[in-house]
């Protein structure tokens, strides 16, 4: 007995064992492992994660300088009205070859909303028909672009873009968390549909056995005609259950295969857990670790800020606004590249554009108010968010503190209804306990097993529902690490 123990026990120590060279031997800690290595969900939770990701790369590169480099060569062969100098026109055969290159650096302010630049160019033009060359160039030339009084875009991204990065990385330690919630489900409920399947054909077994007996007692007149027929009766159903869990047994395992990836011919063998770890999870650690580490804080100040941004868009488009643009560098021409180099003459532009609205029938009112009624409703419905969530933190502590000991208790339920069936059956093929009081000890000891395994699949799901939101495990005593994607 001691030897087949041990071998049980290295068994359910490795990883992933083959029954046969398609079956696999799987328990709880083995399919979690599965289900976050390769299952759909984690799967679609890592591709969320990566759209987020590059979207943040994009938003930071906006605050750092760019650098582009563009030239358009082109030629011109053809018949233009060109305006003379007296002021009439004539249609002129003209045969032009040129282009250009420009080298443009720019840096976006966030504090102003502005943009800094600096540029080169070189123009060059040749008259095919005269053989002339033509130099432009532009050595160097600064400037500055800003919007005045409007809505300063970069501003508002540079507080929003870091809370939803920061969302979706704790949704994607979230995930695989709620990915082990998913897999207790899959395993215990391809586990009690294992169980039932077996006890249904245990209990047809069983009432095919009585009916037989029953037939020669029948005979003997030692059971009446009613009896007899109740036994045939319980026959039947007891093969129609048979059936039916059968049924329900093969959808659970292709469900269950399903989800972990498996192939459709893989034939799947569980190790049930025999008990759980008995841990109590102290309330007030366990919420405030939850506003640490789960999305949902950060979800609610998002929202705050993107109706904070709306509201200060609406104002911005409802007011006066001024753009200005200025400029300053050397410039100079030549025919050849040297002489367009050479003593170059300054440049300077500068401008400003301003728009007022005069006129426009309250609609820039009417989207501040629309605006102001939305970051109002936004933040009620973000402090009820966080109230619910604080009632959901603490009454999922609360269930899972009980859920131990109601483990325990369906287990020794479980085990008083199978003993209590065995003896009804003792009693009842004796003479001694009748019909009726044997169905009921089927069905009781039937509704145990499953109370137990549903107890089992309860206490495992909040176990790992609470590592989800509070991103620590309270068995282990320890922070819970997700490798991500990209860094």
């Amino acid at each position: 007995m001691r030897t087949i123990s041990i071998i049980l026990l290295q068994i359910i120590s490795l990883p992933i064992y083959s029954l046969a060279c398609d079956t696999l031997i799987l328990d709880l800690r083995q399919t979690i492992a599965l289900a976050q290595k390769q299952s759909a969900m984690v799967r679609s939770a890592r591709h969320t994660y990566l759209l987020q990701y590059w979207n943040h790369r994009s938003h930071r590169a906006n605050y750092l300088p760019s650098v582009n480099i563009s030239s358009m060569p082109y030629i011109n062969n053809e018949i233009n009205k060109i305006t003379q100098g007296d002021g009439t026109s004539r249609f002129i055969s003209q045969s032009q070859f040129g282009g250009d290159i420009s080298i443009n650096i720019s840096q976006n302010i966030a504090i102003t909303g502005g943009t800094l630049f600096m540029k080169s160019n070189i123009n060059y033009l040749r008259e095919m028909e005269n053989k002339m060359n033509m130099f432009s160039t532009i050595p160097i030339s600064i400037g500055y672009t800003q919007t005045i009084l409007g809505y300063n875009s970069l501003k508002w991204s540079r507080r929003i873009e870091p809370l939803r990065f920061a969302e979706a990385k704790k949704n994607y330690s979230e995930a695989l968390e709620l990915v082990s919630v998913q897999a207790c489900r899959y395993f215990f409920g391809l586990a009690t549909a294992i169980s039932t399947a077996q006890t249904t054909q245990a209990n047809f077994a069983n009432a095919d056995t009585l009916y037989r007996m029953a037939q020669g007692r029948y005979k003997l007149g030692t059971i009446t005609e009613n009896e007899m027929l109740q036994l045939e009766i319980r026959r039947l159903a007891e093969e129609t259950n048979a059936m039916d869990a059968q049924i329900t047994k093969e959808e659970e395992l292709q469900n269950f295969r399903s989800f972990l990836g498996l192939s459709q011919e893989t034939s799947i063998h569980l190790i049930l857990p025999d008990s759980v770890p008995q841990f109590s999870v102290p309330a007030h650690e366990a919420l405030s670790r939850a506003i640490q580490k789960s999305p949902t804080p950060v979800y609610y100040e998002r929202m705050r800020r993107e109706a904070r941004s709306n509201l200060a868009a609406a104002k911005a488009d409802a007011r006066l606004k001024a753009d200005i643009y200025l400029q300053f560098g050397l410039s100079q021409t030549g025919t050849t590249l040297g002489n367009a180099y050479n003593l170059p003459m300054t440049q300077e532009y500068g401008s400003i554009s301003i728009t007022l609205p005069i006129l426009d029938w309250g609609r820039g009112k009417g989207k501040i108010h629309v605006a102001r009624s939305q970051q109002e409703l936004t933040n009620i419905q973000a402090e009820q968010g966080m109230e619910d969530f604080r009632q959901n933190v603490l009454k999922l502590v609360s269930q899972f503190n009980m859920q131990a000991r109601k483990v325990h208790i369906a287990r020794l339920t479980e085990k008083r209804a199978d003993h209590r069936h065995t003896v009804a059956m003792r009693l009842y093929i004796m003479g001694q306990n009748t019909l009726l009081d044997l169905n009921d000890a089927v069905a009781e000891r039937d509704s145990a097993r499953r109370s137990y395994l549903n107890a089992m699949n309860t206490f495992w799901g909040l176990y790992y529902t609470l590592r989800s939101i509070t991103g620590y495990d309270f068995y282990k005593q320890c922070e819970i690490t997700e490798q991500l994607p990209i860094k």
